[in-house]
This record gives structure tokens, C-alpha cells and sequence, in this order.
């Protein structure tokens, strides 16, 4: 070997390759406009909406809730109360406390008057404002049941005794104190959507554009004709997209956090602990841009491989909205999708203050979805 060869750095030539794909990423207007515009946009559209519109008040059920009381069967058909079922206590109870529901009911027999009712109510120091309006509610229930009582009973009560009819009341409300929580806003669940969708569009269209292009205009070609091995070449772009997108990152959390008040529960290090999520998950998504770069015929077919590929991520995989009110089938086909994972695991470490432990499960698929993407990746992708 020539010591002209011994002097050669793969690692600075590798340096020189992420410099100069920085340089055109930087300059590239898509670039900007997919990874740092459009979440931007979509933050400002949906951060400052309100959590829930309309007047409805949404009221979960304790435990051992008897479904088939007077009172209970009256609170379901009113128009803006929303029962909340289905799903376990501690869950709602942790929806309670992030403001998601306005109170908690749990209404029984009274046992030393079985024709009477007794409503255990919780509210949360989230909902200062529903919790006592859903109250109010149900006392005007309990007053239309008393009033309706003391009717019926005076048309069998002689004149004279009638001043001395008093009635027991049909309910009794017994109020628990507040649970202290933290407000869910809107901007909890959109930022995280929003970083999701800045990665996983730089991840596929960036990728996927920038290694087509490098082959059909001789770039890579140019490069075997020095000695940089092609394992550098792919290290030198995927650094550098990897640079971008952490500082594109960065730009989203901060924006997020300082103008809408986006929580970072453990400030810094939760914020850091993102940003790793977020890295992992930008490589995993670069993958589906080398296989798009590989199939691909021609550049124009691109955009409709990454879209089959994107849009029903975007969709389905809690970007814009929860994805709780999918149908059993849908929530399914959610559940399965990387992007589903990587923004759950988002939202626990940002709210919830969750480490990369606590958000294991969801870590492990993506790795999963990393492993078989980038094995297919290695199948099918072509230098020339």
C-alpha cells in the first residue's frame, strides 16, 4: 500500500461528504417547507384550538356505578353530558387529571334508604370550570326528581297536612376532594404529531430524493473513483440529515414551549430525551427512503411511492388526531405503524415525564420496524 493511500482519511472525507449535503439541504427550499414550515404551520393552526369544542361535558363512571338507578338513567339522556365507559378506572382517572374528562360519578342505592340514591363526584383541579357546571346538572336533576315526588305525594295527602309534607330527598351527592392534575392542552398532543411529521417526511421524501438524484447525476459514481468506501458515503448523508432534522427538532420543541406553553415535564432532560426519540425514529424512517430511492424508475415516481408510504401514517398513526375513535379494525392497523409508536412514546416522555425505559414497548417496535426495513433497504438498493 502507498503512503499516499495510508495518509487518506475515510473519516474526513466522510466529514466533507456531511458538510456539503448540509450546504444543500440548507438551500433546498422542499427542505425547509416539508421539515421546519409545515409543522410550523400546523402547530400555530392547531395549537391554539381550544381542547374540546362544543358544550358537551364528558363524565366517566367509578366502579360499581348501578347503571340502572333513576338518576343515572336521567344523566344519560341529557344532551351535553357524554358518559365516558369502557376502559378501566385508573384510566380514567388519569384522564380526570389531565383535564381530558370533567368529573367522575359514581352513583348506588343508599343502603339505609334503598329508595334513595347516593353520588360520589370527583372533579380535578384541572376542570375548575366544567366540574361544577356537571354538579349543577345533576343537582337540577335530583331538584326535578323532588319536585316531582312532592306532587305526586300531596294528590294523596289531606288538605291539613299537606304545609307538613316534606319528602326525602331522592339523591345525595357526596363531593370527594379535587384530584390535582395538569392540563392536557391542545398543544400536548399536537407538537408531538407535528415532530413526527417532520421527521418522517424528511425521513422518505428527503432521502429518497437526495440518493435518486446522487445516482442519476453521476454523484456517487464520482465518489467510487476516489477512495472513500461506500459505507462512508452513506454515513456522511445520513449524519448530515441527521444534523438538520435535531436542529429542526430543536426549533419545533422551543417554539412549542415558548409560545403555546408546550409541557416539558422535566424541562431539559425531558426535552433532550425527545430529541434521542426523535433521532432514532428519523433513522428508521430513512430506511423507507432508501428502499423508495431503489424502486424507484424514474423521479416522478417517487412522490407517489413516499406518499403510499407517508399518508396513511400521517392518518392513522395520531398525527392530527387521536386515534382512540378508530373503529376495532382501524385501531388495529394503527397500532402496527411506526409512527403510531414513535409519537406515543413522545407524548408519555414530554406529559407524563416517562425515560426511554418507561417507553420501551414502543421503542422496541420501531427498532423492530428499523431492522426490517433497513434489511430490505440493503436488499434492494442500488449505487448505480
Amino acid at each position: 500500500m502507498s503512503n499516499e493511500n495510508k495518509k487518506y482519511s475515510q473519516l474526513r472525507a466522510m466529514l466533507a461528504i456531511t458538510k456539503g449535503s448540509l450546504r444543500a439541504m440548507r438551500r433546498s427550499p422542499s427542505a425547509v417547507v416539508f421539515t421546519i414550515a409545515f409543522p410550523m404551520i400546523f402547530i400555530v393552526v392547531f395549537g391554539g384550538m381550544s381542547n374540546r369544542g362544543g358544550v358537551m361535558f364528558d363524565v366517566g363512571l367509578y366502579d360499581k356505578t348501578d347503571t340502572t338507578t333513576h338518576l343515572f338513567q336521567a344523566l344519560s339522556h341529557v344532551e351535553n353530558i357524554r358518559i365516558v365507559s369502557g376502559t378501566s378506572q385508573d384510566s380514567l382517572i388519569g384522564l380526570l387529571k389531565r383535564g381530558k374528562i370533567d368529573a367522575m360519578i359514581r352513583i348506588e342505592k343508599d343502603p339505609a334508604a334503598p329508595s334513595n340514591e347516593i353520588v360520589t363526584f370527583s372533579t380535578s383541579t384541572v376542570t375548575q370550570q366544567n366540574g361544577p357546571i356537571v354538579k349543577s346538572i345533576i343537582k337540577s336533576i335530583i331538584y326535578a326528581f323532588d319536585s316531582s315526588y312532592i306532587k305526586m305525594s300531596q294528590m294523596y295527602i289531606p288538605a291539613g297536612q299537606k304545609s307538613m309534607m316534606m319528602g326525602p330527598p331522592t339523591a345525595e351527592i357526596r363531593e370527594t376532594p379535587p384530584i390535582n392534575g395538569r392540563e392536557y392542552k391542545a398543544i400536548d398532543f399536537v407538537l408531538p404529531g407535528m415532530l413526527g411529521f417532520s421527521l418522517m417526511s424528511a425521513g422518505v421524501f428527503g432521502t429518497a430524493f437526495v440518493f435518486f438524484s446522487l445516482r442519476q447525476t453521476l454523484v456517487l459514481k464520482r465518489f467510487f473513483a476516489t477512495p472513500i468506501q461506500r459505507t462512508y458515503i452513506v454515513l456522511g448523508e445520513g449524519i448530515s440529515r441527521v444534523l438538520f432534522q435535531m436542529i429542526t427538532a430543536v426549533i419545533i420543541i422551543l417554539f412549542g414551549k415558548f409560545i403555546y406553553g408546550f409541557t416539558l415535564l422535566h424541562g431539559v432532560s425531558t426535552a433532550l430525551t425527545m430529541i434521542t426519540l426523535a433521532g432514532m425514529g428519523l433513522i428508521v424512517f430513512m430506511g423507507f427512503g432508501f428502499v423508495v430511492s431503489s424502486v424507484a424508475p424514474n423521479e416522478s415516481v417517487i412522490p407517489v411511492l413516499a406518499n403510499i408510504i407517508t399518508l396513511p401514517q400521517f392518518l392513522l398513526s395520531g398525527t392530527f388526531f387521536s386515534a382512540d375513535s378508530f373503529p376495532p379494525w382501524l385501531k388495529a392497523i394503527s397500532n402496527i405503524l411506526p409512527l403510531t409508536h414513535l409519537n406515543t412514546a413522545m407524548r408519555k416522555v414530554a406529559f407524563d415525564g416517562a425515560s426511554l425505559i418507561d417507553v420501551g414497548s414502543e421503542v422496541l417496535i420501531v427498532f423492530i420496524w428499523g431492522i426490517v426495513i433497513y434489511a430490505l433497504a440493503i436488499k434492494v438498493f442500488k449505487w448505480e
